[in-house]
């Protein structure tokens, strides 16, 4: 090699040698920039009683929306909503069962919400004898059809883990023995509490006057049409199993449509091509309001890690990209209505306010703040789940330049009962083959309880888990080449 081409070859690896040092301190400057401080600040506010749990569908989650646009706007983030604004409104259908319904069994009237439940709204008049059955799976389709059939509540055929929650045992049980027993004819299905189902009942009634949700475009939440799912306590069984004993009701349901809301900032990419391509960062807002789970105590559940964690992690991503913005151009989507179904993602993955096919990955945050100081989890990186290799790569080797946490992957496999992966808003985008990841630090005994409170939430750990969601995203807005799909990648379910 000629002399002066050694000089060149030496002066063009200087350069870039410390061109590739500036960068580095650039980014360690922008990460430096995440201040725990800030995290705390920004979460003490949007977990507190003001915004009253920030419930779909209501004033509490447009308020607690139109703070994260008004922060959003503060750190230097530009609109990217609809219409030039920092919001994207949807409709909210919300379905519940009318208080004109009634419910008698025998000569005796019971009081709606207070002596029964009536499951999910419907419009039915019932007028029949009452088939007490013991089990719903030998039950006689002649027997019970055009019958009331009546059971109580039973471990039965449940091999869930997660029946040991009240609460869940009594859904587990109403999804599996309700459609069952309307396959074979039953004019409605009548359940009496046993002791656990009992124990559910205080917090099923919050939950289920509040009724279903949707969103134009998405199916009912719905197990059952015009066939009510009735629900009473067990001091009624022996009432029920009476011989030749009838019941009557009148179910009416109602309906009624709200506003709810995704907030949507960006930061826009330095280099002329690729800030056309968007790193989508995702969470969100709402959580579940103001309910009596316990008479006489907190009634807010003013969900901290579930989700303000996340909320407050983009605002503080957002303001490290707004210093050092990266090739890519940042995407920022506070979704409403999770907690209804999903339906703020779902919402946007129908309706992105930039094109669908500029959209490289989606990272999506829930609950981040809680557990172990050192472990995390990240869901996507397993298959069936793994959608992306290559962008679960670059969050594996974030990782282990930061943070180290150790991971708990059992969450993200198929066979976990929780079914954790298809439970945060980036499941929506994954069905539209968009590359997507899932930074959570999983559920905890205080998880949808008013006691998820900022006060319980690692700060420390927010911190760590918003840097490591931060260097991911601007490794893959800075890479060369987008993510790919992973080929014939197909989910589970």
């Amino acid at each position: 090699m000629r002399k002066e081409h050694l000089f060149i070859s030496f002066f063009l690896s200087t350069i870039l040698c410390a061109g590739g040092q500036a960068y580095a301190q650039s980014k360690g400057t922008a990460i430096a920039a995440i201040q725990q401080e800030e995290i705390r600040k920004d979460l003490f506010t949007l977990a507190d009683d003001h915004f009253r749990g920030r419930e779909a569908g209501t004033l509490d989650e447009l308020k607690a929306s139109m703070w994260v646009a008004e922060q959003a706007r503060k750190a230097g983030l530009e609109p990217a909503g609809d219409d030039g604004t920092y919001f994207q409104f949807y409709s909210l259908v919300r379905e519940r069962v009318s208080d004109r319904s009634t419910v008698k069994i025998g000569n005796r009237t019971f009081d709606l919400w207070k002596d029964v439940i009536v499951w999910e709204p419907c419009f039915a008049a019932v007028d029949a004898p009452i088939v007490y059955v013991t089990n719903p799976d030998n039950a006689d389709e002649a027997a019970v059809k055009g019958k009331v059939v009546a059971l109580q509540f039973t471990e039965q055929g449940q091999s869930d883990p997660r029946k040991v929650i009240p609460w869940r045992y009594v859904s587990f049980v109403v999804r599996d023995w309700a459609q069952k027993l309307a396959n074979k004819g039953a004019k409605a299905i009548l359940f009496v509490s046993d002791d656990r189902a009992e124990q559910a009942w205080n917090r099923a009634i919050p939950d289920r006057t509040r009724g279903t949700y949707r969103i134009d475009g998405r199916p009912s939440r719905q197990f059952l049409k015009d066939i009510p799912i009735v629900w009473v306590k067990k001091e009624a069984l022996d009432l029920v199993r009476t011989p030749n004993q009838t019941f009557q009701a009148n179910i009416y349901g109602e309906a009624f449509t709200y506003p709810s809301v995704n907030v949507v900032a960006k930061v826009k990419g330095t280099d002329p091509a690729l800030a056309k391509e968007y790193v989508l960062f995702s969470g969100h807002t709402d959580h579940d309001g103001v309910r009596e789970v316990e008479p006489g105590k907190d009634s807010i559940l003013n969900g901290a890690d579930d989700n303000a964690t996340a909320c407050v992690a983009l605002l503080a991503i957002g303001r490290a990209f707004h210093q050092l913005p990266a090739k890519r151009s940042a995407l920022f989507v506070w979704h409403g209505a999770e907690e209804r179904g999903l339906l703020g993602s779902y919402y946007y993955a129908e309706h992105p306010t930039v094109p669908a096919q500029s959209l490289v990955a989606v990272l999506n945050a829930d609950m981040i703040g809680m557990n172990s100081p050192d472990s995390a989890g990240l869901l996507g990186i397993t298959p069936p789940h793994l959608n992306s290799s290559d962008l679960a790569s670059i969050a594996l080797a974030e990782n282990e330049k930061g943070p180290k946490f150790k991971l708990d992957t059992a969450w993200d496999k198929a066979t976990h009962f929780e079914g954790f992966y298809f439970r945060s808003d980036h499941l929506p985008y994954v069905r539209k083959n968009i590359p997507a990841i899932f930074f959570t630090t999983l559920t905890h005994p205080l998880y949808h309880t008013p006691a998820d409170e900022a006060a319980t939430i690692n700060i420390g750990k927010l911190t760590k888990m918003t840097k490591w969601m931060y260097a991911t995203g601007f490794s893959v807005a800075n890479a060369a080449n987008r993510p790919k799909i992973v080929e014939g990648f197909k989910l589970e379910k």
